[in-house]
């Protein structure tokens, strides 16, 4: 780590990442990628997988009664400690974990995220790092491995369907000593470099061109299953998922390099969705690009130290420069 000269152009950053990560082949799939390309790669954790599916009642979500959520909780004790074995072995491969939150309450619920106000937040940080740390006593798992590491490392996450306002958002953030966030869709067609605004930098989900799909969208992989079907599973839409993310991530990548170097958010899930359409594409375009002149593939929290690290002026110069043009112009 160094810090830039004035002109000099800084390294194409890459990050990846997964939501609410839980036991797939698909983990197997990037853990296996990453270490043979090189990448560093941000888990994001959900705290429901933390819960056997019988101590669900621990949990009780802001606005929603104990043992209510969107999704399901961890399964059998057996299921608890496999989750707990990937991620130490996430954690010791040098890969970052962050937080997913826990119910994943989106547009539709009752009370969703978008109408969460800051202690909601708090509230849902501080079971999803009570969850965490107490695993064992709540599920009464006396076997198996403990996990490797504790609360101190989680320093960002992406809420649930990006939902939560910044200013709601960022307080509770800043109150659990966490550092960036990763769940605002870009404002902005185009990649930008990141912003912090109250003590928090914001690295925005893209909103970009997609060549094959002819227009510009927010690139995260349901949001594409979404556009090309209404996110059913359709057999027969699974080798043309395949081909729009990767052409869509490579355009996105060949415009940042020759533009503005602005870093490269991918935001992705281990679903199997629509016959796993997403991640042997997202992990192809992980081998194809991580290990290449000037790009570094990276965590969030090593994007955040290299940020800090810079010469304000450099970074002004670098937030200033006209945005990589993504939006299927030449």
């Amino acid at each position: 780590m160094r810090r830039l000269g004035p002109g000099e152009r800084p390294p194409q950053f890459v990050l990846f990442s997964f939501d609410g990560v839980g036991v797939s082949p698909n983990w197997d799939l990037f853990l296996r990628t990453a270490d043979r390309t090189g990448a560093r790669f941000t888990a994001l954790m959900t705290g429901l997988y933390f819960l056997t599916d019988d101590a669900r009642r621990i949990y009780s979500g802001p606005g929603h009664r104990p043992g209510e959520a969107a999704i399901g909780f961890g399964g059998t004790k057996a299921e608890v400690q496999q989750q707990i074995q990937y991620l130490n072995r996430t954690w010791y491969a040098g890969h970052e974990l962050g937080t997913h939150y826990v119910g994943h309450f989106c547009r539709g619920d009752r009370y969703p995220g978008e109408r969460w106000s800051s202690a909601d937040w708090n509230r849902e940080l501080d079971q999803f790092f009570a969850l965490m740390q107490n695993w064992r006593r709540n599920t009464g798992v006396v076997g198996g491995e403990d996990l490797a590491f504790d609360r101190s490392v989680v320093k960002g996450g992406r809420t649930q369907c990006l939902e939560g306002s910044p200013e709601r958002l960022f307080p509770a953030l800043r109150s659990h000593a966490m550092t960036w966030d990763s769940s605002q869709p870009s404002r902005v067609k185009g990649l930008a470099w990141p912003q912090k605004t109250n003590g928090i930098w914001e690295f925005a989900v893209p909103y970009a061109y997609s060549p094959p799909l002819k227009r510009a969208q927010t690139a995260l992989d349901y949001n594409f299953w979404y556009t090309v079907n209404g996110a059913k599973n359709v057999p027969g839409d699974t080798n043309r998922l395949r081909r729009i993310v990767r052409e869509t991530y490579r355009y996105m990548y060949d415009r940042a390099y020759s533009g503005n170097r602005a870093p490269l958010v991918i935001a992705n899930h281990f679903n199997s969705w629509n016959g796993n359409a997403f991640n042997p594409a997202t992990a192809d375009f992980m081998a194809e690009v991580c290990g290449r002149a000037q790009t570094l593939c990276v965590t969030h929290a090593d994007l955040v130290a290299w940020l800090e690290y810079q010469d304000p002026a450099i970074l002004r110069a670098l937030a200033s420069a006209p945005l990589s043009a993504v939006d299927g112009t030449r």
